[in-house]
């Protein structure tokens, strides 16, 4: 009997990455470079064993509407307040000067002024998969260093958002007043629209039947995929409504229990999503895209941590804090491969491009993760002395 394409795709993946991701806590690797990298070894650039890699990017944008909502669900304006303010001033400042080196350093490969703006953006953020990983559950709960790390990430999440936002809103096309028209009635008439049936309808039922959490979980679902696609129906992005159905169940006392529900099937779809970035990454290109991806990987290792040791010094924080604060933060982030792909499905990027981003990436995933488990304190650091849960 001949095995069903889709499901022998999904065997692969999955039983690939659980031993690629084993081999990477053992040797203490992130693991969404061993998911990026099954998605090598099984696309068309090596085995080829998946050769459609594009249907596996189809199912993996869902991963990117779940991860949009599980974020518009932790956007509460009290938690907002009270971790941004210190925080406010290095974060918008570092954003700003890591935006212009990378810019410059684009038009230093002679990108495009467009490609230069992308590759600007991409060196913004730090990942927060990394940042908050090898953070310490008594440091990131008790201890200010966690607290800044984490307000840090914050804002860089929220800037991410607005650019992923405009990115998949179609707002860099060049359609017009008809365009911008069609967003300006949309975008306001969506969210009165999620505000009102949140209020009268979606709470009402969660009340009504919360002791059923089976439903909960597909009524959550439900309002995102359900107001996702209403809102591609207007005219916005499949994401864009995903975010905004998150942000009008956050202010409710059960977006935390649907939040910590839904994290495992958003990493499911999240795997599929790095695994598409590896299988779309096109070896061939590897000589090409290696010497800008080294060049623009050094300039983050190496400016991050002294850009954030100077703002973080600038606030009152120690010199060691500061520092230290700098090499967790010290890489690119998950939103700038997701930045990258949604750039180049709309041809905004040139593949040369996309794959300098993703190769940047993945050699500031590995190289700051060394930097932060040899030297701070990590559940996975390389000395006993180091190592905290």
């Amino acid at each position: 009997m001949e095995s069903d394409p889709l499901l022998f795709s999904f065997f692969l993946i999955f039983t690939s990455a659980a031993v690629l991701a084993t081999v990477a806590l053992y040797t203490r690797q992130p693991l969404i470079v061993a998911y990026v990298a099954i998605g090598i070894i099984l696309g068309p650039s090596a085995t080829s064993l998946i050769s459609d890699p594009a249907l596996i990017s189809s199912i993996a944008k869902i991963g990117i509407i779940f991860l949009l909502f599980l974020l518009g669900l932790d956007m509460q304006p009290s938690k907002l307040g009270n971790m941004l303010k210190d925080a406010l001033f290095v974060g918008l400042s570092s954003s700003l000067v890591f935006f212009c080196i990378g810019f410059v350093l684009g038009l230093a490969f002679q990108y495009s002024i467009v490609e230069s703006l992308i590759v600007g953006i991409t060196l913004m953020f730090s990942s927060t998969i990394i940042g908050i990983k090898l953070l310490p559950t008594t440091v990131l709960h008790h201890r200010h260093t966690g607290e800044l790390v984490v307000s840090l990430l914050l804002i860089q999440d929220l800037i991410a958002i607005v650019i992923l936002l405009i990115l998949t809103g179609g707002l860099l096309d060049t359609s017009g007043v008809a365009r911008l028209a069609t967003i300006f009635v949309s975008l306001p008439s969506i969210i009165l629209a999620a505000w009102l049936f949140v209020k009268f309808i979606f709470l009402k039922l969660l009340a009504k039947f919360d002791a059923f959490h089976e439903y909960i979980f597909l009524i959550a679902i439900g309002w995102c995929l359900g107001l996702a696609e209403l809102s591609a129906y207007v005219g916005l992005s499949h994401e864009i409504g995903a975010f905004i159905a998150g942000v009008s169940v956050a202010t409710s006392p059960i977006a935390l229990y649907i939040a910590n529900h839904l994290k495992p099937l958003r990493d499911f779809f999240l795997v599929l999503f790095f695994f598409s970035l590896g299988a779309g990454f096109k070896l061939e290109l590897l000589g090409e895209v290696i010497v800008p991806s080294l060049v623009i990987a050094a300039f983050v290792l190496i400016i991050k941590p002294i850009v954030f040791r100077f703002l973080l010094f600038r606030i009152s924080e120690t010199s060691a804090k500061s520092w230290e604060i700098g090499f967790r933060l010290g890489q690119i982030s998950e939103f700038s491969l997701l930045i990258v792909f949604i750039a180049a499905s709309q041809a905004l990027i040139s593949s040369n491009v996309s794959h300098v981003i993703q190769a940047t990436a993945i050699i500031t995933f590995l190289l700051s993760s060394y930097v932060v488990v040899f030297r701070f304190p990590t559940p996975i650091a390389a000395s006993e002395k180091l190592r905290r849960d």
